[in-house]
């Protein structure tokens, strides 16, 4: 950015206090993707009422603040190959053609998960668990045809999604349990043999809270590296806690992931305000003890919001060179996957789309790193 282009960046950070609404978001709002580092991607992850363009209010925080989306559902393996012989890729389509037409990085999440994933991909004769050949043969297909189809028009993908258990030992999910624990090793070759120029990342949660899981998320890509197999990134997914990780988990987390060789992405930053505990059955209201900020969120909540944002940045700035993209999972409080019958505020931005005083912080501690 040129001084002239920081000093109006300034200007604008500067009378964020003074204005309210709509203009406060849309005019006076400084742009995160004009403020991180050179060669960061920053993004959220859409829903299709955005990315199908019927959502305006997001449409155009979206365009303004970011450089990067991820979808939150649309190129699951359920939303795109539902059955065995069908593919639906028209919402998947205007997903990607949203973020292109708007110079994005488009990235797609996820190829192969052990959740949203249809049961037939795993059925064998009778309902037993298919054999290894017939689950590498589905997986070859669907990867072939997704990563495919995208060739040149997305950035990267989550290849595989959540593969381990928080003790750092692999999930038993139906992939492993029908193929073996080379599964992992299978979908990244897939994905490259589909398109040898995209990214190829790994994705899980606790790398930064639980030591263990981390060593297996190192022992992953290890393993990847010893059979000359390419992965270039692993994503931490940053759906964090008030309080936790610390400043001090997240520094030691990049280091050691970042050790390997492979960039570090956090994939789908949020900070959950609400204990786990207590949290209503679906369908159910929550009882008032479990939803503590029904009627608002507390300026002293509010305040140790933005701090904890700001030292989360703090952190990920000294390790500029080592991360190559930070993404929010959602755009604003009210999109948050997080409040499932109860009012939660993870975001940068509130239920209105007006930014909170966490963007403000962390808009203050991106400007104030730059040399």
């Amino acid at each position: 950015m040129s001084r002239r282009g920081f000093a109006r960046v300034l200007s604008a950070a500067a009378g964020l206090t003074a204005t309210t609404g709509s203009s406060r978001l849309l005019a006076q709002g400084p742009a995160l993707k004009e403020l991180v580092p050179s060669g960061w991607l920053i993004g959220a992850a859409v829903n299709q009422n955005q990315s199908d363009g019927r959502d305006t209010v997001a449409v155009d925080l979206i365009t303004r603040q970011f450089n990067t989306i991820s979808p939150e559902n649309l190129l699951k393996f359920q939303s795109l190959h539902p059955e065995p012989d069908r593919f639906t890729f028209e919402a998947a389509d205007r997903y990607v053609a949203f973020g292109r037409d708007r110079g994005m990085a488009v990235i797609g999440h996820n190829l192969v998960w052990h959740s949203q994933t249809p049961r037939w991909v795993w059925d064998g004769p009778d309902g037993a668990l298919a054999d290894r050949t017939t689950m590498l043969a589905r997986m070859r297909t669907h990867i072939s045809t997704v990563v495919g189809r995208y060739k040149g028009r997305i950035r990267g993908w989550d290849v595989v999604n959540e593969a381990l258990n928080d003790d750092g030992t692999l999930r038993d999910s139906p992939w492993r349990r029908g193929i073996g624990d080379d599964y992992i090793a299978r979908a990244f070759e897939f994905a490259n043999a589909a398109d040898p120029n995209v990214e190829l990342y790994y994705n899980d949660y606790n790398l930064a809270t639980r030591p263990e899981k981390r060593a297996g998320a190192i022992r992953i890509i290890k393993d990847l590296q010893q059979r000359g197999i390419r992965i270039d990134a692993v994503g931490e997914q940053g759906h964090w806690r008030l309080g936790a990780p610390t400043a001090a988990d997240v520094d030691r987390a990049i280091t050691e992931l970042r050790a390997t060789g492979v960039k570090v992405l956090i994939t789908e930053l949020d900070v959950n305000l609400l204990a786990s505990a207590g949290a209503p059955a679906p369908g159910q209201p929550p009882s008032p003890e479990s939803n503590p900020y029904a009627d608002g969120l507390p300026d002293d909540v509010q305040q140790a919001l933005a701090r904890y944002y700001a030292d989360a940045f703090r952190v990920l700035l000294t390790h500029r060179d080592d991360i190559a993209r930070v993404t929010f999972w959602g755009v604003s409080d009210g999109d948050s996957w997080l409040n499932r019958g109860r009012a939660n505020y993870p975001l940068l931005w509130d239920r209105q789309r007006r930014p909170k005083p966490a963007f403000d912080d962390v808009v203050k501690v991106l400007m104030t790193w730059r040399p």
